[in-house]
């Protein structure tokens, strides 16, 4: 996947070697309540995350989650990207940051940046978000990256009502 560049940021593929920061991520209590247990809890655990999600998705679509990289020290602060979900026929815009690193504007400029990829380099027409119906920052950010809220759903396999928000037009019936 192409990397991403913007004014604070670096985007790139995630690899074996952010094991460490995927423990801490998937570990953080925003984490597990917004977004759910993956049982990674040790460093084997994340590694295995790693291949089985971003890495396997960047060999089957050509997009995944990414890094993102702080360009001021190159430390590695959140992921961002794009997910082609079993049972979902959109794509959508998937984000998480450390807690240290959230309320500081890098979660919008990242989505921004996926967003604008997927849509103009990519060339997917419509572009999904889910976010739980009281994460009401995650929402606001979606909002002021231009998506809109369409509707409350349920993920294939779930029983968790989620927000829905687009951006860009269905790309059929």
């Amino acid at each position: 996947m192409i990397p991403i560049e913007t004014e604070r940021l670096r985007l790139r593929e995630l690899v074996d070697d952010d094991a460490g920061f995927i423990e801490r991520l998937v570990n953080d209590p925003s984490w597990l309540k917004y977004i759910g247990d993956n049982g990674v809890r040790t460093l084997d655990d994340a590694r295995s995350y790693l291949r089985e999600g971003p890495i396997a998705m960047y060999a089957r679509f050509g997009f995944g989650l990414l890094a993102v990289d702080l360009k001021d020290g190159g430390q590695t602060i959140g992921m961002c990207g794009l997910i082609q979900r079993d049972g979902v026929a959109d794509v959508d815009l998937g984000f998480a940051f450390l807690p240290g690193f959230r309320a500081r504007g890098f979660a919008r400029e990242a989505a921004s940046a996926v967003l604008a990829l997927g849509h103009e380099t990519l060339g997917i027409p419509r572009i999904l978000a889910f976010t739980a119906p009281d994460n009401e920052r995650s929402a606001r950010l979606l909002s002021e990256i231009g998506m809109r809220l369409e509707r409350t759903t349920v993920l294939p396999n779930s029983a968790e009502e989620l927000l829905l928000f687009a951006s860009g037009v269905p790309s059929g019936p």
